[in-house]
């Protein structure tokens, strides 16, 4: 797999495996793949997808059951999704902001434009 060499190899994989629980791949109480086979198919060294395992048991995420493997906790999705939502919040949004700003475009067409984009690429829900 092909890494972006401006980013941590690490935090891609974390990237990853939060993509990996909030698309359900990963079910919750179920076993995930073991750091060996992660390394394996992301084509990484073990300890750089062990760091990663370590972040997410550290946010309560995965636990690991000795001798079993490691698994998503009860309640892994709804933290990896609140975590999620607060790093777009605090790192996106003023990023957003400050564009609208510099582009001088107002927050009601940018509302509508957004507004147009969610329910083109989400056709089966509606946005409000």
């Amino acid at each position: 797999m092909k890494f972006e060499t401006s980013k941590p190899i690490y935090i891609q994989i974390l990237d990853i495996m939060f993509e990996l629980v909030l698309s359900k791949v990963w079910k919750e109480n179920e076993r995930i793949p073991s750091i060996r086979d992660l390394a394996t198919s992301l084509e990484v060294n073990p300890n750089t997808v062990a760091r990663a395992y370590k972040e997410f048991e550290d946010r309560q995420i995965i636990q690991n059951q000795r001798g079993v493997g490691y698994f998503l906790k009860s309640g892994g999705y709804e933290k990896a999704l609140n975590l999620k939502k607060e790093e777009f919040i605090k790192d996106q949004i003023p990023l957003i902001a400050k564009s609208l700003n510099i582009l001088q475009i107002p927050i009601s067409e940018f509302y509508i434009t957004l507004k147009k984009t969610m329910e083109n690429s989400f056709q089966n829900e509606k946005y409000q």
